[in-house]
């Protein structure tokens, strides 16, 4: 079966050589629509897209389960080019999403401390020791569920793993929050988030990465590449490990360094 996330377009290089088809990542827009009514649009690479949504509802707190939704119906809407997903309410709820850009947009100075503040009060990390073991091994738990980045270099990737460093879900995705809405979406309609222990991405732990995993409530954060200020400060606000630049079985560790065990 043709993997719907890998596209194929014409390629030429600068030596001169003749032109030949080249695998790509696929970017399409996603509509989402809740109970009929249109919220947002986003990029994103096509598969998993309900752990995608479920995932993104979960994070802005519109959601606290699974069963809040009824049933992810994909439609077409008239003249619209991108796929349209329609979340519906489960029995008794009634789902409120807010706008987008409490995820998207950038922030700082006061506004930034404002949004942690904002925050905490819906963190769900708790206390205990995270093995410095499973965080200097995480991004290679990681690195086998990227088959789309070996074929094309060009997505990110995420993982969650448990307390044992066993990898629990993984995702991929042009837009590295998106594959880590998948992650969590996944984990959450297969009830697997209470055993979820650490974070796992291909790419900088920027605010919105680690408000989605305080709001998840794991233990830890690991990034391959770098962190923003934002992100540290919202991790050690919130008992959250941060750990950055983690490659070759280390890293920095940006935010609960006492909770190393």
């Amino acid at each position: 079966m043709k993997d719907p996330g890998i596209g194929s377009r014409a390629r030429v290089r600068l030596s001169g050589a003749p032109a030949s088809e080249d695998a790509v990542v696929v970017e399409e827009p996603l509509a989402l629509t809740i109970d009929g009514e249109r919220w947002l649009t986003v990029m994103r690479t096509p598969g998993e897209d309900p752990d995608l949504v479920l995932g993104l509802l979960f994070a802005e707190g519109c959601i606290d389960e699974a069963r809040d939704v009824s049933a992810i119906v994909r439609c077409a809407e008239p003249d619209d080019p991108a796929d349209v997903l329609d979340v519906r309410s489960g029995p008794g709820r009634v789902i409120t999403a807010p706008p987008r850009a409490t995820l998207s947009s950038s922030a700082c100075g006061v506004c930034g401390r404002e949004r942690i503040d904002d925050l905490l009060p819906r963190s769900r990390v708790g206390t205990g020791a995270v093995a410095r073991s499973v965080l200097r091994g995480a991004p290679a738990r990681l690195r086998p569920h990227q088959p789309r980045f070996a074929a094309t270099g060009a997505l990110h990737g995420a993982a969650l793993l448990d307390d044992d460093g066993e990898v629990l879900a993984a995702a991929e995705d042009v837009g590295r929050h998106n594959a880590v809405d998948k992650v969590f979406g996944r984990a959450l309609r297969e009830e697997r988030l209470p055993r979820a222990h650490v974070l796992v991405v291909s790419a900088r732990g920027g605010f919105e990465i680690v408000q989605k995993a305080v709001v998840a409530g794991v233990d830890a954060v690991v990034c391959v590449s770098g962190a923003s200020s934002l992100a540290i400060d919202l991790a050690r606000a919130a008992g959250l490990v941060l750990v950055a630049f983690a490659r070759d079985g280390d890293g920095n560790v940006y935010a609960g360094e006492d909770r190393l065990g």
